[in-house]
């Protein structure tokens, strides 16, 4: 924990012990950051927290706003009012940065009913818990209908490039990544952090923040394993295209096909399997 009450940074030097085959020896190493953060709502002046979650320092305000809306908390960048780190002198010097408020544009928050439950989520799961397909249904997000088609040659070089793009994770190895993309492969942007869900978040949040939501056209690479809920996130972004370099879940495949996101698993080297809506990904062999 930082106990300076300076801002943390994303990644933290710690003293280890090293064995090389020999013999072990001192050495110091740099791990990825991970500490709370704690969402709270303010309208008018009521004030809930709605969220904590472990993550790494660092792009907090997208998480938060990438986390609300992703939630149906948020409804567009209209909805917000400002976003700020606590500076409450009842809050300890050393958890200010671990603090965020979001300041909604309503006169009262929302009923605690409309938002099912406080979340408590970590950093290797997100938020769990949620219902099924029925969750979205409910909500009343669409399935997405896009024309858009991608060449299979630019998914294959998502890895290399979300790869190339992670600072933090070179000097760490500890961190998940997820990059946004046009359909000609462009890095738009990269968002990292210890949880596959934050750097989700975080990424959507950006999108929201600078006005750019829905993200119609654009292909979602995140660098582990594709859960339901990082498919969730896409879907209420409008994402059609996600891609991995790992393997997606049995729900995150049904709700892809459900909702009419283009799937895609094991990007590796030149090969990849499509687990749903195949359709637009142009097949190279038919002339």
């Amino acid at each position: 924990m930082n106990g300076s009450g300076e801002r943390p940074g994303p990644s933290v030097e710690v003293r280890i012990a090293s064995f090389d085959g020999e013999r072990i020896a001192p050495k110091f190493d740099r791990l990825a950051t991970e500490e709370p953060l704690e969402i709270r709502l303010r309208a008018g002046d009521q004030t809930r927290t709605i969220a904590i979650t472990m993550r790494t320092p660092g792009n907090d305000f997208e998480l938060a706003a990438g986390f609300l809306y992703n939630e149906g908390v948020l409804a567009s960048y209209e909805s917000l009012l400002g976003i700020s780190f606590c500076v409450d002198t009842s809050v300890d010097v050393e958890q200010r940065y671990n603090i965020v408020n979001v300041d909604l544009a309503a006169k009262t928050l929302p009923p605690i009913e409309t938002l099912e439950r406080h979340f408590l989520t970590t950093s290797a799961c997100g938020v769990c818990g949620r219902a099924g397909i029925e969750a979205l249904e409910t909500r009343g997000i669409a399935r997405i209908e896009s024309d858009a088609t991608i060449d299979p040659k630019v998914i294959s070089a998502l890895p290399d490039l979300l790869r190339e793009a992670q600072g933090v994770f070179a000097k760490t190895g500890g961190l998940h990544a997820a990059g946004l993309f046009d359909l000609d492969g462009t890095l738009l942007a990269i968002r990292e952090d210890v949880g596959r869900h934050n750097a989700l978040d975080k990424l959507v949040g950006w999108a929201l923040l600078n006005s750019r939501l829905p993200l119609a056209n654009n292909v979602l690479l995140v660098s582990g394993r594709t859960s339901y809920e990082l498919v969730q996130k896409a879907i209420v972004a409008r994402i059609p295209f996600v891609a991995a370099v790992s393997a997606p879940s049995s729900l995150a495949v049904d709700l892809a096909r459900a909702f009419g996101v283009t799937l895609a698993g094991f990007v590796r080297g030149d090969r990849f399997n499509i687990y749903a809506n195949e359709s637009r990904i142009r097949d190279r062999a038919i002339v």
